[in-house]
């Protein structure tokens, strides 16, 4: 059960984001300019400790991915991602609500500032 029930609409509300269904891997990815940023999926038992949870795997700085799976039990390495730039947070966890929040603005943040200057500035102009 996913008991941040703001989750999508706070993804969803950073400029130029989009939600699209990758059917074969059963995610729903959220997007800026094709480059993921976020996604949320529930993995079947085999998968081990990420088994039966629903998550929401963010990008994130090495650092700070290591500091958060060190204080918090539902913070994860990135489900199915690169270990060292992706976390995986159990949205059936206890995880507060204002780290999530900020987990997912940085993971924003991230794969916007590796966009083209050009990218950044169309997004931001539609934004108004």
């Amino acid at each position: 059960m996913n008991r941040y029930d703001w989750l999508d609409e706070t993804l969803l509300r950073n400029p130029g984001a989009e939600k699209d269904y990758k059917e074969e891997w059963e995610w729903h990815r959220y997007l800026v300019d094709g480059k993921m940023f976020a996604a949320t999926c529930e993995p079947g038992q085999k998968y081990g400790i990420y088994g039966g949870h629903e998550l929401v795997t963010l990008k994130c700085e090495p650092m700070l991915s290591e500091l958060m799976r060190k204080e918090y039990a539902d913070i994860l390495p990135g489900f199915y991602m690169n270990k060292q730039n992706w976390i995986s947070v159990f949205l059936d966890g206890t995880v507060p609500d204002d780290v999530l929040r900020d987990l997912c603005g940085r993971s924003y943040r991230l794969v916007f500032e590796k966009l083209t200057k050009k990218a950044q500035r169309e997004i931001l102009e539609k934004q108004g």
